[in-house]
């Protein structure tokens, strides 16, 4: 036969757009309007519904950036509408919507006159059944028009000033389109679905299956059945044609896919945190009206915050959230309080995130996520698999690795291991999206994609519109029930995620395993991007540690009262601020303002908590005492006590040097250490004199500043492309030089040029210090430059050792692999740590978390110069085009002859800075533990109030290490728990009486101790 496929596709596409669709609303009637646009933020639907709405223009243009306008709509039905048997009256709501990127533009929310939501209005779901108005045949309801900005912009990564509500104007962004009574014909609208279902399937079949031309056919002959004159008359028969290829049932051997409702709702991205609660009340209110028609749908809902924002700004629709989750529809996942960030947030920080996120659930809904869902976040730390385990979970779900640039992860289903050997069942969807529509195309994607095919057959699949909100439509529903048991397609099943875990679990013994961190190979520039907002997290994140330990041993020293639910609300606002697109630093101007304000109000209130417990510690008086919350002795004051501090060692010795091969620079020495600066302030030599080792590489200078053109391909705030090395300026000529003395040292105060920005640092040497510090200070004025510092140090190092969560990472420093040179930007905590055996360097710091490692062989002497550089700033264009302008300072030092111990305490002497406080008396710590290599990292007391004194500790070396610890105050029990301070199975952990436990770690191991008062 002669081949007519194309002809016979083209001639259905033009069928479909011509006739179907718009025989679904065969005849509608204008509504109506009137309007009263919101002055400034939005009001509840209470205030709103007060205010004279005045007459609104069909087609008029509305929505000035971030706008809210609310319309009321009235009408009456026309008599006999909807009252056919496949007829219903809905009312379509177009605020002036494009068909591209729904929940990036303009967005609605129905309300009936008493307050009480309806559902959403969205580009693509822009109906309300008129039953849902409770209002027979009279139309009269209201719709609240937020004007969200298009910042998206198709995808151009263009500057814009729309993302500031300072600077994005006042110019109507939407012009209002069709409002109007519609009749839907529910066989019309039927038989759409059966189409797309179907030639969305044939679509990805091969040409030479027979399947493929079947559908064709039995396409053509519904097209050659109806009449494109009255569809609505003839839509049955069209249906009738398809019948029986729709009824075909799958292949035995088909793959099975899972597929669970979901609306990932970013908690602030390309709109502030306020625009996010709207859109959660939107998207959720969508959801439970789909439920309401169809009691098999199940949607899967993760970040307790949004839960959290539910109950508290719309609590009749968080009532019937409640209802949904004990109907088992309505689905909590993940078990944390956002969808954090997982390459920068601290090992406790991370470790709240589950805290936080599943004890939310157990107590309003009596459910406990047993899987972590992070589908978004950019990477994920080789801490995590025992963090999710000790937080009582077991598997784990990312989406995101599907993104990268050079390689691909071998499995879907596997077992990850972490840092300490935990592994944890994960799962990373073979439909490489977490915003799934359930196209034929990306059903046929998931089973081709799928690599573990002959040991595994099912896979999960997230379905529902995302990023900006929206979630599952009736028409994905309607797929999923077309597919789940169709010739050609994988079976598609509605099921939640503990339910495709479950049968992945049991359908796959034998898992292959991936050890470490899931690296992805995009998005390296968050590390470093919004550095106010980075400085703000660490700075809370040690403000907390210091709050909590000393508000604990006051309520135990003295009658201080502890302030939990104020460290709760100040420990979940911090949360908040480490979701993935707020800490990496890709959002929108607004969102970074809301930031820097929220760590403000943090610090306070955290300050004022210290300084009421060290009042109630120290008691009136005029002696000095060092607070030392580090896990560390310090100044001759104990870890977690306070005392009296003291000074050891010699003066630092500071001079001049002229002679002795420099000319015009300085040398510092306090007997420990000492430095030589040349006459750029850059480092020319850095000897320890334990050692003796010279830590700077021949012929090299550290304290390097560079300046490199930062101008990735894409996604400007989220990447740093693997060129911008190829153009750096090397700032190496200073504007002024000099030595200044310093309050317990010495220092010189280097000025130069970074581009346009003035630059000052200060290189400091202390009394009794075994580092070199440097403060860099930046009036930060360019434009897509990164600011990189290096050190090019005398060490041949194979890997370098950076601080996460609970322990340190190795990564090679070669490019040995594709896998190896695609991490050419990485992440690191408060330190990093090269080394050969017998001698090592650690540099810390204060706020940055972007690193690179480099090694190389030196052509005149045959050693290795491995250089560590650090990224203080960025300044990208997008979407804040003004990020990062503006004062910076990073403090940032080297320990020369230091281990991984030395570089661990060199991370939290730089990030807890002395606390220094007058009182009467000094303070025991509440405990002691006799080996500096397990170190607590958090003391509180527990979350159930009962006073019982909960202790996180974790081994930080790297190995097996062994020791007590001891509570210093009466105890009449101690149990190892789980993050969530429930009993747990412990290995290591012995219990010896009188409030000590015996330790044995194994490496990195992760322990919650909680002693019973």
């Amino acid at each position: 036969m002669h081949d007519d496929r194309r002809i016979t596709e083209v001639r259905l596409a033009r069928f479909v757009r011509e006739r179907i669709d718009p025989a679904v609303y065969p005849r509608s009637v204008p509504l109506t309007l009137t309007s009263w646009d919101a002055p400034g933020e939005p009001v509840t639907v209470m205030e709103a519904l007060r205010h004279d709405f005045l007459p609104q223009e069909h087609g008029a243009a509305w929505g000035q950036p971030w706008g809210t306008k609310w319309l009321r709509l009235q009408g009456d039905v026309p008599e006999a509408w909807g009252t056919g048997a496949d007829t219903a009256v809905e009312i379509v709501v177009d605020l002036g919507f494009i068909n591209e990127a729904p929940g990036f533009q303009c967005e609605g929310i129905a309300w009936r006159p008493d307050g009480t939501i309806i559902k959403a209005i969205s580009p693509r779901n822009q109906y309300i059944p008129l039953k849902l108005l409770g209002s027979g045949m009279a139309v009269d309801f209201y719709v609240e028009a937020a004007a969200n900005p298009d910042m998206a912009q198709g995808w151009t990564f263009a500057a814009t000033p729309l993302g500031d509500k300072a600077t994005a104007g006042t110019a109507p962004q939407y012009r209002l389109g069709r409002i109007a009574i519609a009749e839907l014909n529910q066989t019309v609208w039927e038989l759409q679905q059966d189409v797309w279902t179907l030639s969305g399937l044939m679509h990805e079949l091969p040409v030479e299956q027979p399947r493929r031309h079947e559908i064709l056919r039995a396409l053509e002959r519904m097209m050659d059945l109806m009449d494109p004159d009255d569809v609505p008359g003839t839509a049955a028969a069209g249906r009738a044609a398809l019948a029986e290829v729709l009824s075909r049932p799958a292949y035995a051997s088909a793959h099975q896919l899972v597929a669970t409702g979901h609306a990932h709702i970013d908690s602030a991205w390309l709109w502030p945190v306020r625009e996010t609660i709207r859109k959660c009340a939107r998207t959720f209110s969508n959801v439970v009206a789909l439920m309401d028609e169809d009691p098999g749908f199940v949607f899967s809902c993760s970040s307790a915050q949004q839960f959290a924002w539910m109950k508290e700004f719309y609590p009749e629709l968080f009532g019937r959230i409640r209802e949904k989750v004990k109907a088992g529809q309505f689905v909590p996942v993940g078990g944390m309080w956002v969808e954090s960030d997982t390459n920068m947030p601290g090992g406790e920080a991370m470790a709240r995130q589950f805290v936080e996120g599943k004890s939310y659930f157990l107590q309003e809904f009596g459910v406990e996520c047993r899987e972590a869902w992070l589908p978004d976040s950019f990477g994920y730390s080789a801490a995590l698999p025992q963090i999710v385990k000790s937080a009582g979970s077991r598997w784990f779900l990312t989406q995101k690795i599907s993104w990268n640039q050079v390689n691909r992860m071998p499995h879907h289903t596997f077992n990850w291991e972490g840092i300490d050997g935990t592994r944890l069942f994960t799962h990373f969807p073979p439909v490489d999206t977490y915003n799934a529509e359930l196209t034929g195309r990306e059903l046929a994607h998931a089973e081709r994609n799928f690599r573990d095919h002959g040991r595994a057959n099912t896979s999960l699949v997230p379905f529902g519109y995302g990023d900006g909100g929206g979630g599952p439509t009736r028409e994905m529903l309607a797929a999923a029930h077309r597919t789940a048991d169709l010739e050609g397609s994988p079976k598609v099943r509605i099921g939640s995620a503990e339910s495709f875990f479950t049968q992945a679990e049991e359908g796959y013994a034998a898992l292959p395993v991936w050890v470490g961190e899931m690296y992805l190979e995009l998005h390296r520039g968050t590390y470093t991007s919004q550095a106010k907002t980075k400085a703000g997290n660490r700075r809370s994140e040690h403000l907390l540690r210091e709050a909590e330990l000393w508000c604990a041993t006051a309520a135990v020293r003295s009658s201080f009262t502890y302030p939990a639910a104020e460290l709760k609300r100040l420990w979940r606002l911090v949360l908040l601020q480490q979701f993935h697109d707020i800490l990496p630093g890709s959002s929108i101007a607004w969102v970074h303002q809301d930031a820097e304000r929220n760590y403000a109000a943090i610090s306070s209130g955290l300050e004022a908590l210290i300084g009421q417990a060290a009042a109630a510690l120290l008691g009136e008086g005029s002696r000095l005492f060092l607070l030392n919350a580090a896990p560390h002795g310090r100044n001759g004051v104990p870890a977690l006590g306070a005392a009296e501090p003291s000074v050891a060692g010699p003066a630092v010795q500071s001079h001049e040097v002229d002679g002795d091969g420099v000319d015009g620079g300085f040398v510092l020495d306090n007997g420990i250490i000492r430095a030589v600066l040349d006459s750029d302030g850059l480092i020319t030599s850095l000897t320890d004199y334990a050692t003796g080792r010279e830590a700077i590489a021949p012929g090299a200078r550290g304290n390097l500043l560079e300046l490199h053109r930062d101008t990735p391909n894409e996604w400007d705030a989220w990447d740093i492309d693997e060129f911008y090395r190829r153009n750096v300026t090397a700032l190496t000529d200073a504007q002024d030089v000099r030595l200044e003395p310093a309050e317990s040292g010495a220092r010189v105060v280097v000025e130069r040029m970074a581009g346009s920005s003035p630059v000052t640092q200060s290189i400091t040497l202390d009394v009794g210090s075994d580092s070199l510090a440097f403060t860099t200070a930046v009036e930060w004025q360019e434009s897509e430059k990164l600011l990189k510092l290096g050190f090019p140090l005398d060490v041949k190092a194979d890997r370098s050792a950076a601080e996460t969560q609970f322990g340190h990472v190795f990564r090679p420093t070669h490019n040995n692999t594709s896998w190896e040179a695609a991490k050419f930007e990485i992440c690191a905590h408060r330190w990093i740590h090269v080394a050969e055996p017998g001698y090592g360097v650690a540099i810390s710091n204060s706020a940055t978390y972007g690193h690179d490692v480099t090694r190389n062989v030196r052509e005149d002497d045959g050693g290795t110069t491995t250089s560590v550089r650090l990224s203080l700033l960025r300044a990208p264009k997008f979407p804040d085009p003004s990020a990062d302008r503006g004062h910076h300072e990073l403090t940032v030092t080297v320990r020369p002859g230091a281990g991984i111990a030395e570089a661990v305490e060199e991370g939290y002497r730089t990030n807890l800075a002395p606390r220094l406080v007058r009182g009467g008396h000094g303070v025991e710590p509440l405990f002691t533990v006799d080996n500096a290599a397990l170190v607590v990292e958090a003391v509180k007391l527990a979350e159930d109030g009962s006073g019982d004194v909960v202790v996180r500790l974790y081994e930080s070396l790297g190995q097996r290490s062994a020791g007590i610890i001891k509570a210093t105050f009466p105890v009449l029990d101690v149990q190892a728990t789980d993050l969530l301070e429930r009993p747990a199975e412990a290995p290591g952990v012995t219990p010896a009486g009188q409030g000590s436990v015996h330790l044995a770690l194994r490496p990195f191991q992760l322990i919650t101790l909680r002693f019973a008062r």
